[in-house]
């Protein structure tokens, strides 16, 4: 394995991660294969076709690490939350309205994060995380985590998130823990 010093975090805009989707596509379906995640070759496939959609948005932003070789080793993207966002409306208990006001500005939507398992605990991913916010004004940043996925949930408490809420992301989905990050 490299030392994370040779890792490289670059931000990525809709179309440079567009570009960039075998990479994006190979560390997310190496580390949501993994448990608690368990996601199949169909579900790698819709969320790829959600990424085409995503990268599209002019607020999109990325993140992507690689080795100096160019080898992907972790991502991370998302966007600001329109005021149209369904987010909100996917809690099992609704949280007050001041919560749930989105305005386009707000709040950022961290809608996918991964590193793979050799380059976990060196700080790849707090960089990522960094990097990906950087340059934002939002004044906090919002992301669905399963409860099981305690390495992540470790992460992201040291980050300084804190849950505010149970949602089921999607249609049949398992209850995820809403986390919420002020900046």
């Amino acid at each position: 394995m490299n030392m994370p010093e040779s890792i490289t975090v670059e931000p990525l805009d809709g179309p440079a991660a567009a570009r960039s989707e075998p990479a994006f596509r190979l560390v997310y379906a190496e580390v949501f294969a993994e448990e608690p995640y368990g996601e199949t070759s169909d579900s790698v496939q819709a969320t790829f076709r959600r990424f085409r959609s995503q990268v599209r948005k002019a607020t999109f932003r990325g993140a992507l690490a690689r080795t100096a070789d160019g080898e992907p080793v972790g991502i991370a993207y998302g966007y600001p939350l329109s005021p149209e966002s369904g987010w909100w409306d996917r809690l099992l208990n609704p949280v007050p309205a001041d919560v749930r006001r989105e305005d386009g500005h707000r709040t950022f939507g961290l809608m996918e994060f991964a590193v793979r398992a050799p380059w976990r605990r060196t700080g790849i991913g707090r960089r990522l995380h960094e990097t990906l916010l950087a340059g934002g004004s939002e004044e906090r940043v919002l992301l669905n985590v399963l409860p099981e996925a305690k390495a992540a949930q470790a992460a992201y408490r040291s980050w300084g998130y804190r849950k505010v809420g149970e949602a089921r992301p999607w249609e049949g989905a398992a209850p995820h823990d809403v986390m919420v990050l002020d900046l």
